[in-house]
């Protein structure tokens, strides 16, 4: 249960908040001062709700002492101008005396709810060589993604993993399997885009013998073959229709039926489905089964692509290269500081698979004890398709000061041209958009739509 610590000096007040929150099962501790709060440990608490004026030190001297702990502001002086105070000095959030009782509850509901989502610790894994792993990364997305797992692992519901191909969907499924009820039985892993269509419903389902021609002997099918753990189906926007219909009556019934039997036999499985796919808007062409998508889609874990986790890019990459340097026997590899450039400015548009086999190329390739850029081979991408209706249109910060007289003559187009290919020799990727007030990925969105190409890293005289 959340700790919550109440600082505030009128024990009547005080009292009060602490028999309103207990009611709602949290465990409370209370300090008349900031200096009785500090000697309580403030950062050990889930929430500290502290009034704003206090004997000695106002409650906002607790906002630096509680971190990484919020802190919730609360006073009588319920002027704009206090609120302001409060919330630029760090406070997560402010609440005005005398508070509506219900509206304060919401008010800490959401703060740990939101905190709870931006605390995720990366699980571990263990391989399929028994080796164990941690998942990597700390952007806000990704914690959220560890939070998703943790919260759904032990719940023993269907789980759909939404994220372009190489983002690490069977990894966060082999996370969900390891910390469930079923991490002693087995995870069964199947592509369900490597199967010839034909082949699909016999893996899957399994056949009688004699059921088809070449069924010489009865097998059993993957499904299963999970029962008692679960089935991970990578790829599931890919399964045939007839396949689809069968599925569907193992996640409502319980029940398989091989192929030439007419026995059914029940299984406990959970299925874990990962697609790259929009399967709704499958289901609106008559690709994907509606029934079934509603039946997959009780949990789903969205993986954020690489592009949109810039933090996280050189701590992977430093991650994956240690791994690369053991398998190739190339201990003290680095990566020069042009190549952790490159490596930060590309778009990488296949994730961390494509990560991970640059890092493995350079391995190979680099000569000396740093991998330069041509070690990497990351050519620049001539073209892409629009990513949304309004990525191409996205107006730039700074769009007001460039020059539109008419003896410049330059439309914004034209400005934005002139000032890549102009600074683009002394200028990373990632300054140019921070000058055209930009994101980077914009930056490479608008490259691909007027043409321009990105700067050729010399190559090392050999």
């Amino acid at each position: 249960m959340p700790r919550i610590l109440i600082v505030e000096d009128e024990a009547i007040i005080r009292s009060a908040l602490k028999r309103l929150l207990e009611r709602h099962s949290y465990i409370v501790s209370e300090a008349a001062s900031a200096e009785e709060a500090r000697a309580l440990a403030p950062s050990e608490f889930d929430l500290v709700i502290s009034d704003l004026r206090l004997p000695g030190d106002p409650g906002t001297a607790l906002i630096e002492a509680a971190a990484p702990a919020p802190v919730l502001i609360m006073t009588s002086y319920a002027s704009m101008r206090s609120a302001v105070d409060a919330l630029k000095q760090g406070a997560v959030d402010y609440v005005a005396k005398p508070f509506d009782h219900t509206e304060l509850l919401e008010t800490v509901e959401r703060i740990l709810h939101k905190q709870s989502m931006l605390q995720g610790t990366p699980p571990d894994i263990t391989d399929k060589g028994g080796g164990r792993q941690t998942m990597i990364g700390d952007c806000t997305a990704m914690q959220q993604v560890y939070t998703r797992i943790r919260k759904t692992a032990p719940a023993d519901v269907t789980v759909l993993i939404q994220g372009e191909s190489g983002t690490g969907k069977e990894l966060v499924a082999r996370a969900i399997h390891q910390q469930s009820k079923r991490a002693k039985a087995s995870l069964i892993c199947v592509n369900c885009a490597a199967i010839p269509e034909t082949l699909i419903e016999s893996e899957l389902f399994g056949h009688e013998k004699g059921a088809f021609t070449g069924a010489s002997a009865a097998r059993t099918g993957l499904v299963e073959a999970a029962d008692g753990g679960t089935l991970f189906l990578d790829e599931i926007g890919e399964l045939p229709l007839d396949a689809q219909a069968r599925l569907l009556r193992v996640l409502q019934e319980g029940e398989i039926r091989k192929i030439g039997s007419v026995e059914t036999r029940h299984v406990d499985v959970r299925l874990i489905a990962a697609t790259h796919r929009d399967l709704r808007a499958l289901s609106k062409t008559g690709e994907f089964r509606l029934d079934l998508y509603y039946r997959l889609n009780v949990m789903q874990i969205e993986l954020p692509p690489l592009r949109d986790r810039e933090e996280d890019v050189l701590k992977i990459a430093d991650i994956l290269l240690d791994k690369a340097c053991k398998r190739h026997d190339r201990q003290g590899l680095r990566l020069s500081r042009a190549s952790r450039q490159d490596l930060r400015d590309y778009p990488w548009p296949g994730n961390v698979r494509e990560l991970e086999n640059a890092l493995e190329r350079g391995v190979i390739l680099a000569e000396g004890h740093l991998i330069h850029p041509d070690d990497l081979g990351l050519a620049p991408v001539t073209s892409r398709p629009h990513s949304s209706a309004g990525s191409g249109t996205a107006v730039l910060a700074n769009e007001a000061s460039a020059p539109t007289g008419d003896d410049d003559d330059l439309s914004l187009e034209d400005y934005f041209q002139h000032f890549v290919l102009e600074h683009q020799d002394q200028m990373s990727e990632t300054e140019l958009a921070q000058k055209l007030g930009i994101s980077r990925k914009n930056l490479w969105e608008r490259r691909q739509r007027l043409g321009i190409p990105r700067k050729k890293t010399a190559r090392r005289p050999t």
